[in-house]
């Protein structure tokens, strides 16, 4: 019997870094698969899903890939073919692999929407002998259409399984203090770099619709807990919270960072830095919808110094940062 015994690999743990995910290149039909994948998850548009379908399907996707794929344009890595979220996961992953965080362990990681899957990603490594799975969303601050969904998706996987790994979810890290001195550490970083004083720093976080919040979804707390924390750590100059990438017409949580930014300048707040704590690599919310859209609006709303702080990324500080988090969770 032990002669007809398939070969099992075991004793491993792997360590899965998640994030939201990009599309394949600025192409209009890999922006618009993208951009389908993303706007049919149930946790992300929260309607009747018949009558969605027909305006994503009829509407949104016929318009809206021509509009995305210019802003990803706008950002996009040309010399190495990739998105800077892509290009900057990896690179957490590989710095990861290089550090000696424990033995047998597996490191790797998925995109929700895109590529690589979830799927494809927790059956290797189930096939590679983890039979226990870290999972690291990197949404500093949890919330039901970014982390919750990675929770769905993962459960989704397990239960076409036969033999499934254990999992341990990292649900959120908004108050570690290795995260908030690193964003400390950046804004001071910033600030050394530049030659003028800044009168007010914008923390912008993304935003998710009013009734989510009023459904129980805690974001809205973590977030301004993560500016709070940030502020009792750097006094110097104030920072606000706001929310940014709304989309459709619904109310979303406000401050809006749009309005915001366009509002500042008449209030004598005419040169600004802001930074977005809930992103953990630069991607095009950021260095297009920020550094690139936001700069121009608060430059013709009156505003004279902008500058955006990028996302920790691959920093030593962030790779850090992810090394406790996954040490204390082994």
């Amino acid at each position: 019997m032990k002669e007809q015994h398939p070969k099992i690999n075991f004793g491993k743990t792997g360590v899965l870094l998640v994030n939201l995910g990009t599309p394949d290149s600025t192409s209009w039909w890999d922006i618009r698969k993208y951009l389908k994948e993303f706007l049919s998850d149930k946790r992300v548009i929260e309607v009747n899903p018949f009558f969605w379908q027909v305006i994503l399907n009829l509407f949104i996707l016929t318009f809206r890939p021509s509009k995305t794929a210019k802003a990803y344009k706008e950002i996009w890595m040309k010399e190495i073919d990739k998105s800077p979220l892509r290009y900057f996961t990896e690179m957490q992953t590989k710095k990861l692999r290089e550090k000696t965080i424990g033995e047998n362990l597996i490191i790797d990681f998925a995109m929700r929407y895109g590529n690589p899957s979830i799927k494809n990603k927790i059956n290797k490594m189930q096939k590679d002998g983890c039979e226990r799975l870290i999972i690291l969303p990197l949404y500093p601050q949890y919330a039901s259409p970014t982390t919750a969904t990675v929770c769905d998706e993962v459960f989704r996987v397990l239960m076409k399984m036969r033999w499934q790994p254990a999992i341990q979810i990292v649900p959120h890290y908004e108050s570690e203090p290795l995260y908030i001195e690193a964003l400390v550490k950046s804004i001071k970083k910033k600030i050394s770099e530049i030659d003028w004083k800044p009168d007010l720093i914008v923390a912008s976080y993304h935003g998710i619709p009013k009734k989510y919040f009023e459904k129980g979804d805690p974001y809205h707390c973590y977030c301004q807990k993560t500016t709070r924390l940030i502020s009792e750590s750097f006094k110097q100059i104030k920072i606000i919270t706001t929310f940014q990438s709304r989309f459709g017409p619904q109310e979303w949580l406000q401050p809006y960072t749009d309005k915001t930014l366009e509002a500042l300048p008449s209030q004598g707040n005419k040169k600004v830095l802001v930074i977005s704590p809930g992103f953990a690599s630069d991607c095009v919310e950021t260095l297009e919808e920020i550094s690139i859209q936001g700069k121009e609006s608060f430059e013709r709303y009156g505003g004279e110094k902008f500058s955006f702080i990028p996302c920790l990324n691959d920093n030593d500080d962030h790779i850090n940062l992810l090394e406790h988090l996954i040490k204390k969770n082994l």
